[in-house]
């Protein structure tokens, strides 16, 4: 088992056994106006790069445990790889003082027409230093609005985070082959965040442009 704090978050709630099909659900959220007050800058003796050429392999492990990597390369041969250059232009790491990549996320241009935040990733072992916020502070600070993303309730320590950040969730129902499991989702964060946390969560309907996007395609690119 991946044992990352949103693991032990919800076996410390009797939640561990649901972690994995949890982990199936689909959640949307947006933000229109980012709130200025959540942006950090990066600690000290860490460092922003981009993710290079031949460093693929580690992207897609700070992402996700070994079972799940093919899973990421047929997502990323789907979606990137037909705009593989851009993706190298895109593709943020921060890095620790030996160089060695330990975050991981960026913003990319779903369908060519919206903004997205792409696969956040912590390694498990850095995870509480801030970096998440960090790195996330970093691609928003200069993309334009709105930026949409999809989660899961197994990451509700990110949703806390882009919540932070002015992303809200989306009660819409989605077009095409993914649902939205919002609805299914809410029980199983408010378990597993503090209550305040939970009551800051704010909600909204999918912006047009974010339903006419999707509707471009059969294939999911966010």
């Amino acid at each position: 088992m991946f044992r990352n704090k949103d693991y032990e978050a919800f076996c410390h709630v009797g939640l561990g056994g649901m972690f994995e099909n949890l982990g199936n659900y689909n959640i949307f959220m947006q933000c229109d106006t980012p709130n200025d007050g959540a942006f950090s800058r990066l600690p000290d003796g860490y460092l922003f790069r981009f993710c290079r050429r031949n460093e693929l392999e580690i992207w897609k492990r700070i992402l996700v445990r070994e079972q799940y990597i093919d899973n990421v390369t047929a997502y990323y041969n789907r979606v990137y790889a037909p705009h593989e250059d851009d993706f190298f232009r895109r593709c943020i790491f921060v890095c620790d003082k030996n160089d060695t990549p330990i975050a991981s996320t960026f913003i990319w241009r779903s369908y060519g027409i919206i903004n997205t935040v792409g696969w956040l990733g912590v390694m498990p072992e850095h995870e509480g230093k801030g970096l998440g916020r960090a790195i996330i502070s970093e691609v928003l600070r200069t993309t334009a609005f709105p930026v949409y993303l999809h989660t899961q309730p197994t990451s509700a320590r990110a949703i806390k985070l882009y919540s932070d950040f002015g992303f809200k969730l989306i009660t819409s129902p989605m077009p095409g082959n993914r649902k939205n499991d919002l609805e299914g989702s809410l029980p199983y964060i408010k378990k597993v965040l503090p209550e305040k946390d939970y009551n800051k969560l704010q909600f909204t309907i999918a912006n047009p442009e974010l339903i006419a996007a999707i509707l471009t395609s059969e294939m999911a690119e966010f």
